[in-house]
């Protein structure tokens, strides 16, 4: 399973399951020494332990499409993995599906749960699923600092539902307006408290700062 931590990953990765793929491991490609912003790697760690699977992080470097490859071969020889589960849902820019295009010389199918549907039916699932998300980072061209740290409910999604109405902001964030972390859901078994951060503002990208976080007590 391809993994962000977001809402999307795991609303991917709780499909897969229900419609019968046995998940392996988590995998997040990463440069050298990353620094995530929107997705920090201390609270992906705390996820992998919550959701009771093992974490990979494969490096990438220059040039991107052999990198990848050389990691998805990696996970195909060394894990004998037969097929990676991502989360997209749609194009980008009208390029082909990134993973989808890696995948193919080296012999691995993809699984897209989420391709193609609807962007309100999406988020509606995730509310009714139980998953519990932040807003982790926003694009302040589109939320302003306010939205950082927020919970992904059903008051955030009419206003983003508004906020679209009036500037074509995509529901889901596709094109980077703004980003999530799950903290629990149905795939759990503990759920992970946040509990201190501080706002950051860099360019024009606003996001969580997470001080102090742990698992919950079961």
């Amino acid at each position: 399973m391809l993994w962000t931590g977001g809402k999307d990953s795991a609303m991917a990765l709780h499909e897969a399951m229900e419609s019968g793929y046995r998940i392996r491991c988590l995998v997040t490609f990463a440069p050298p020494n990353p620094d995530f912003l929107a997705h920090p790697l201390r609270l992906i760690q705390l996820q992998a332990q919550a959701l009771a699977l093992p974490h990979h992080i494969l490096p990438i470097t220059a040039p991107f499409d052999k990198s990848y490859e050389a990691g998805l071969r990696r996970l195909r020889d060394e894990m004998d993995i037969g097929c990676v589960v991502t989360v997209d849902i749609a194009e980008v820019d009208s390029n082909p599906n990134w993973i989808r295009e890696r995948s193919r010389p080296v012999g691995l199918s993809v699984h897209t749960p989420l391709w193609g549907r609807d962007r309100n039916t999406l988020l509606q699932q995730l509310l009714d699923r139980g998953f519990q998300a932040r807003f982790s980072c926003v694009n302040t061209r589109w939320l302003n600092e306010d939205w950082v740290g927020r919970a992904l409910d059903a008051t955030a999604i009419d206003e983003l539902r508004s906020i679209r109405e009036q500037t074509g902001l995509d529901l889901c964030g596709e094109e980077g307006e703004y980003h999530t972390m799950v903290v629990d859901g149905p795939c759990f078994t503990c759920g992970i408290d946040i509990r201190s951060y501080s706002k950051r503002v860099s360019d024009s990208l606003a996001y969580m700062d997470i001080h102090e976080m742990g698992l919950r007590d079961l």
